[in-house]
């Protein structure tokens, strides 16, 4: 029988079935119950038996049914995407591939997401195609906005809830996740000193995010505290070249410092790559520590102690309090305004000093010159 009969005598091909996508009324009539049910057990609406409910959501990954984003909008007035996005670097060829930490983030972020039923768009800040307006989102996670943020402004303003990760100073969002980084960057400093440091020096940025910021800060309170001159580079993050020069000003100065902790990924190659062209050794003349997620610091001559910030928690956190938001369930009377995370010190060769060896000679027998 050819496809054109078989379609006359209303039968389907082998494998036509297959190809066509079951709908709410197929879920219904395989699980023996109404079309509103169906719809009430998969959205976690109504007064339903639990049996039920479990039931027509196994018929419906059976079948293999998902519902129409269309009709989904229609009932819910939501579309399902949620935003992601870095305003700091907004004007800048910025990508997040580039850094450790916001690939790690972004993935992280993606995974829950898609584990609430929803789907991740990661946008830039600016753009000189209006993309914005042509995404219909139900909430978005900005990164690192800077105090005053417009977008963040322009955000809210909308109604859109906002979630940012980083604390977002004068920017009216829905909730915040953050690192304590005044208390990373103490306890780093607090390790350079141990291991013999004594003149600390920082490579930063020029940026006025809060992490850039508040890392900034807690290091001049230290120096004050300590009654040490700062010894500080600050440059433009977005560009790596920049970094690079920074990292060789820093160590070209008369009062070298003996220890430096950088502020971005690339900071702890590019210290390296300055200490040897001043002939420097790492750690005997040089403490190093960086912030990154980055595996290769684990295998650079010498190996370099990094700081992580945890970024797969913090990307999970912010999808799920955006979520929440969105979806308005099982939130606290008040929101709360912020979360901190933990962070870690990977501590490697590059930030301990190598102890002096002392040789010690057998001791000669009696009367032996």
């Amino acid at each position: 029988m050819t496809a054109a009969a078989a379609n006359q005598s209303g039968r389907r091909p082998t494998g036509a079935r297959r190809l066509e996508r079951a709908g709410i009324r197929d879920v219904a009539a395989a699980a023996g119950v109404s079309i509103t049910t169906v719809s009430d057990a998969l959205n976690g609406k109504g007064r339903l038996p639990d049996e039920t409910r479990s039931k027509v959501r196994e018929v419906a990954e059976r079948l293999g049914y998902r519902p129409s984003a269309a009709a989904r909008t229609l009932r819910t007035g939501r579309s399902g995407l949620i935003g992601l996005t870095v305003t700091t670097y907004g004007q800048e060829p910025f990508t997040f591939t580039e850094f450790a930490y916001f690939a790690e983030m972004a993935r992280a972020a993606t995974s829950a997401a898609l584990n609430r039923g929803y789907a991740l768009v990661v946008l830039p800040a600016a753009s000189r195609h209006d993309v914005w307006s042509n995404v219909a989102l139900d909430g978005t996670v900005v990164i690192d906005p800077s105090d005053h943020d417009p977008m963040v402004a322009e955000l809210y303003r909308q109604g859109l809830p906002v979630v940012s990760d980083g604390r977002p100073g004068n920017c009216p969002v829905t909730a915040w996740v953050d690192n304590d980084h005044g208390s990373a960057v103490l306890d780093i400093l607090e390790h350079l000193t141990e291991a013999g440091a004594r003149r600390i020096g920082l490579l930063t940025g020029t940026s006025t995010d809060t992490y850039t910021r508040l890392s900034t800060e807690a290091y001049l309170g230290w120096c004050r505290r300590v009654h040490q001159e700062p010894l500080y580079e600050a440059y433009p993050a977005h560009d790596p070249s920049a970094g690079a020069v920074a990292a060789d000003r820093l160590l070209a100065r008369p009062d070298r410092p003996d220890a430096v902790y950088g502020l971005f990924d690339p900071n702890g190659t590019d210290l390296l790559a300055a200490a040897r062209r001043y002939g420097l050794r790492v750690p005997e003349d040089l403490l190093l520590v960086c912030c990154s997620e980055s595996d290769v610091y684990a295998t650079t001559e010498p190996p370099v102690t990094t700081l992580s910030l945890k970024p797969q928690r913090i990307g999970t956190t912010v999808v799920n309090l955006l979520i929440d938001a969105i979806e308005g369930a099982n939130l606290p009377h008040e929101f709360p305004s912020g979360q901190m995370m933990p962070t870690e010190l990977i501590v490697r060769q590059s930030s301990q000093r190598r102890p002096n060896r002392i040789t010690i000679n057998a001791p000669r027998p009696p009367g032996e010159t």
